[in-house]
């Protein structure tokens, strides 16, 4: 890195110790102190807590640190150094950004720290913690951190000769450049195989903006997977950590990588600033930083900017390399709308901006895509008959791929039509071949193969491709590989599978759900309900979980599926119901010719989920019966192994 010569204005450190709350700031000695135990913090860090205590209160402008830490003139991204410092900070102080006890940030301005220390230094309690500035000339003894930056002046001094040449160098292509701040660091970095992007920080100030960050994330994940042979984690597991405050090492540790991107971007009227750093997580060492700045109509292509910058950084081999077609900005933000409803359930409100996308930009591949996933969704979750968005989510999806081929997710979105709708085997294993083959990280695709996999019946195949899903995206679907080895009737490695994943998602109530299942089907009833419970109350349905524990306390088993069988029937009565669903509880009943009359019309209605029965145990009584024969064989189901 170059440093210029610094400035010569220095902050007097304090002096003596200063306690605030459970901690001390022992600033003789540089150190920090939980309960008289010593926290580590590295230099920077270190340096900027000070300045900020010394402040008493006042508001510390990110100018000012850039001075204080680096000097005027800086060629390293200050920016990215400034924040994580004070993420370092806050980490060591056990400190919520969101509800701060001790460093509060300024939106656009700085940093204050907030709390009333008390000095030990002989002065009196609550006294003003004093933020001098001086000469180094005025400045005598020297403190130990103005020792140190003097020593950094003769060092920088030394090197003026060959720094003026390559400074020179680097004016002219920062001139050129006009944007971008950048850091470079050690080219000591083992390899970087894996990589996830953390969602990026909404620093406007505007919560209603927080859809604007989400989806920048979710395109940068995109085109990094795309545009390289990175392994590249998901969105639904890094969304986990969203306003999270924790250590780098221990996030990359969870989600089994190498290295972390994280950033933030602040949207102002028509001016988009993005920042973005690259650090390997083991030793949290940097090892590029940069930032842009954009107007809203050159922002659809900084994604691709940014991801294969990144590529290049860690000498990851390219992909294909994407082509930005210019989209309309206004476009691209409903259609980045529409992808925050619809990763937050909102339907409704996902198929209505996706389809204001298209009114504004007819060509837009990706808004396409969106509305096609959106119909399909709709009739997957049972929200109405798949006869009623069949030929609309069909359509969609084939004009994604027309538009773009290059595209993973319009792949995975007509593998979807082909598999739910069509009953179309050989297509839906073709488009996700090359949706995979586009896009190696996209967790979805993978999940969704294993489902047309599971129904060819290569139940091997479809194993692995679940645990390839899962290890990209270990948040998405934790319970996805349980189902799997239920459907290959291995229940003790369903439930040992489950188990493992409820220790680190105990409240995940999928988890939960699926663990019943498995316990129902060895006959485990008395754990089978209380998984049943524990997953009714974790998604927020208490009053049924309530009403089945007296159920099951009455009349056992068969009084709780009895009263799941009233419920649904009661259900249906209000609202589209799956006769899927319907003929599921009559056959955990044992009720031969009821379930046999609701799949006859769950095969009328081409329930989406209809595909899996020879891989529901739940329907093993019926194989030998004819009328279930035949509904195997309308439906074109391979033999079950």
């Amino acid at each position: 890195m170059l440093y210029s010569r610094p400035t010569g204005v220095f902050f007097v450190v304090p002096h003596g110790l200063i306690r605030f709350g459970e901690f001390s700031l022992d600033c003789d000695r540089y150190e920090l102190l939980y309960a008289d135990r010593p926290v580590k913090l590295e230099k920077n860090p270190m340096e900027l807590l000070i300045l900020l205590v010394s402040k008493d209160g006042n508001l510390v402008t990110r100018q000012e640190i850039i001075k204080h830490l680096w000097g005027d003139d800086v060629f390293v991204d200050t920016e990215h150094g400034i924040n994580t410092a004070v993420r370092k900070i806050r980490q060591a102080l056990k400190d919520d950004p969101d509800k701060p006890r001790f460093v509060q940030t300024v939106t656009g301005k700085g940093y204050r720290f907030v709390f009333v220390g008390e000095r030990t230094n002989g002065g009196p309690a609550g006294a003003p913690i004093l933020a001098e500035k001086t000469t180094p000339e005025a400045a005598a003894p020297d403190p130990p951190v103005i020792a140190r930056r003097r020593r950094k002046q003769w060092q920088v001094a030394g090197l003026a000769a060959t720094a003026l040449f390559l400074i020179s160098g680097a004016s002219l292509a920062f001139n050129v450049a006009g944007e971008r701040d950048r850091l470079f660091v050690s080219s000591h970095i083992p390899p970087i195989h894996s990589v996830a992007v953390l969602p990026l920080v909404n620093l406007s100030g505007d919560p209603s903006q927080d859809y604007y960050a989400d989806g920048m994330t979710d395109e940068v994940i995109t085109m990094l997977a795309k545009n390289s042979s990175l392994r590249v984690v998901s969105r639904t597991s890094i969304m986990q950590y969203k306003g999270v405050n924790r250590p780098v090492r221990d996030i990359a540790k969870e989600l089994g990588v190498e290295g972390i991107l994280e950033g933030s971007l602040e949207r102002s009227g028509n001016h988009l600033h993005m920042t973005v750093q690259l650090i390997y997580a083991p030793t949290d060492a940097h090892i590029w930083a940069e930032s842009y700045d954009r107007d809203l109509n050159q922002a659809y292509a900084l994604p691709t900017e940014v991801s294969q910058t990144i590529a290049k950084q860690v000498k990851a081999p390219g992909g294909v390399r994407q082509t930005n077609r210019p989209i309309n900005p206004a476009a691209r933000d409903a259609y980045l709308r529409g992808r925050f409803a619809w990763f937050h359930g909102d339907m409704p409100h996902a198929q209505q901006y996706f389809e204001q996308a298209l009114q504004l930009q007819p060509d837009y591949a990706a808004a396409w895509s969106g509305l096609a996933d959106a119909y399909t969704e709709r009739a997957v979750d049972g929200i109405c008959p798949a006869v009623e968005v069949k030929e609309k989510a069909e359509e969609a999806a084939r004009k994604a791929v027309e538009l773009d081929s290059s595209v993973s997710e319009a792949h995975k979105a007509l593998a979807a039509v082909h598999l739910f709708f069509g009953w179309d085997w050989n297509q839906a294993d073709g488009e996700l071949r090359r949706a995979i083959e586009l896009d190696p990280s996209n967790a979805e695709a993978h999940h969704l193969y294993s489902y047309a996999l599971t129904v060819n019946q290569r139940l091997d195949d479809a194993l692995q491709e679940q645990m390839r899903s899962l290890e990209l995206d270990p948040f998405a679907r934790s319970w996805a590989l349980g189902r799997t080895y239920i459907g290959r009737r291995d229940y003790d490695a369903a439930i040992k599978d489950l188990s493992s994943r409820t220790e680190l998602q105990a409240t995940e109530p999928g988890l939960h759900f699926m663990m019943s299942d498995a316990r129902w089907l060895k006959g485990q009833w008395n754990e089978s309900e209380q998984e049943l419970e524990k997953g009714l109350q974790l998604s927020g349905r208490a009053n049924v979980a309530a009403a089945l524990h007296k159920a099951y306390r009455d009349g056992g088993e068969k009084a709780v599926e009895q009263w799941k069988v009233h419920e649904i029937r009661d259900r249906a009565r209000k609202r589209y119901v799956s006769p899927l669903d319907v003929a599921e509880q009559y056959a955990h009943l044992g009720m031969k010719l009821e379930t046999l009359t609701f799949l006859e019309e769950a095969y009328r209605q081409r329930s989406p989920w209809l595909i899996f029965l020879q891989n529901e145990p739940v329907y093993d009584f019926l194989h030998s019966d004819p009328r279930y024969q035949a509904i195997v064989r309308e439906i074109g189901l391979p033999s079950a192994k």
